[in-house]
């Protein structure tokens, strides 16, 4: 097959061509389409394919295999044709800002730590990159710095194409043995690797970039990066967000961590003083009944709740006591009892198998729910202790 021109190398970039069908064969996601030369830059090294228009019809993703470089699009082209490609251009910048930032970042923490860049993807909202070494917050802080420092300085993107045996003097990233021809992707003062991805032509355009979580992964660190734009929209997204919060909370943005301290403190002062009444009102409860084996149902009451009432109805009496609670579908249920030697596992396990329920515990104490209404439990318990 004829070989494919690599427009998407091109600096400054080629968003627009032409091209000469050479193959078009359909499948089942679409049309196969192979070109004499083409702008779309194929999925590759963790960044997405191009997208955009070809002769009237759109490119929904580009792979290449084998060398053959083939164009997924949504309707067919004529073999022998010439047609007009564009690339959808906010995409690509968008995947180029990505893939620039990581380079920036990765050689940057490959310099202070020596990191080595181990996995990378740009997914939809943020980029995904996977560190060998573990690097605290104090480090990817200074990192981070560092890596903007790159970009403010506008530096240009250097990438020349080597025969093997000629990088051999330089020092350069690369995950792997390479053969064949070598790209080296360079941007001073910051980082050389060996990649065959799109990149910026200096940079400054970049934008930015932000580190917005790591974690630790592995023997190294896991962090989610967004760079240029959607570095923007993370910042809008995290300022709205403060904003709403702040305006909730009666604080300033800058204010917002020691307003919300004092919100949790309030919150849990004023859980601890409701549990307090509770169970006072819990303990009434159980003093109010008299069946020997009581089941009492109360709306509104999470499994905390339930499991509190159930101990309050427990301790008031000898025997098996069961508080009930409606909820969405069924009921949820807690079962005590304190006499010594007592299990009630098997009454749980026959429960949940005569009213469709789910649950267990331990001898003295078990929980769950079902999805029976409260006259089929209680005549189920009736049966239980009238039998």
């Amino acid at each position: 097959m004829e070989h494919t021109e690599k427009l998407f190398y091109a600096q400054p970039p080629v968003l627009e061509f032409t091209a000469r069908v050479l193959e078009c064969e359909e499948d089942k996601n679409g049309w196969q389409v192979v070109l004499d030369r083409t702008a779309f830059y194929p999925e590759g090294g963790g960044q997405p394919a191009d997208q955009g228009l070809l002769g009237g019809v759109r490119v929904l993703d580009v792979h290449e295999k084998e060398g053959v470089i083939r164009h997924l699009t949504d309707g067919p082209l004529t073999a022998g044709e010439t047609v007009e490609g564009k690339v959808d251009a906010a995409r690509r910048l968008d995947l180029t800002q990505q893939h620039s930032g990581e380079h920036i970042l990765s050689g940057i923490l490959h310099s202070m730590f020596g990191a080595e860049n181990v996995g990378f993807h740009i997914g939809q909202d943020y980029l995904l990159m996977d560190l060998s070494v573990p690097v605290d917050a104090e480090g990817l802080a200074r990192a981070e710095e560092a890596a903007n420092r790159i970009v403010w300085q506008d530096v240009e993107t250097q990438a020349v194409w080597y025969e093997k045996e000629q990088p051999a003097h330089l020092t350069y990233r690369s995950k792997k043995e390479l053969e064949g021809p070598v790209r080296l992707v360079t941007m001073p003062g910051a980082d050389c690797c060996a990649c065959c991805g799109t990149h910026v032509q200096r940079t400054g355009q970049v934008g930015q970039i932000k580190i917005i979580d790591h974690i630790k992964y592995k023997t190294g660190t896991r962090l989610q990066v967004v760079c240029g734009g959607r570095a923007l929209e993370r910042h809008r997204l995290v300022d709205g967000q403060c904003r709403r919060a702040g305006a909730a909370l009666s604080a300033s943005v800058e204010g917002l961590a020691d307003a919300v301290g004092r919100q949790k403190a309030e919150l849990e002062a004023a859980k601890f003083r409701l549990t307090g009444l509770e169970n006072q009102l819990f303990a009434l409860w159980a003093a109010g009944e008299t069946d020997a084996n009581p089941l009492v149902c109360k709306p509104g009451l999470g499994p905390d709740g339930l499991r509190r009432l159930a101990a309050a109805l427990a301790e008031s009496r000898p025997g098996v006591c069961c508080a009930v609670s409606e909820k969405e579908g069924g009921l949820a249920y807690a079962i005590a009892c304190t006499g010594e030697g007592a299990d009630l596992r098997p009454l749980c396990k026959e429960l949940n198998a005569a009213l469709d329920g789910r649950g267990g515990g331990k001898p003295g104490f078990v929980q769950g729910s079902c999805a029976a209404d409260i006259a089929a439990l209680r005549a189920f318990w009736a049966r239980q202790f009238t039998e």
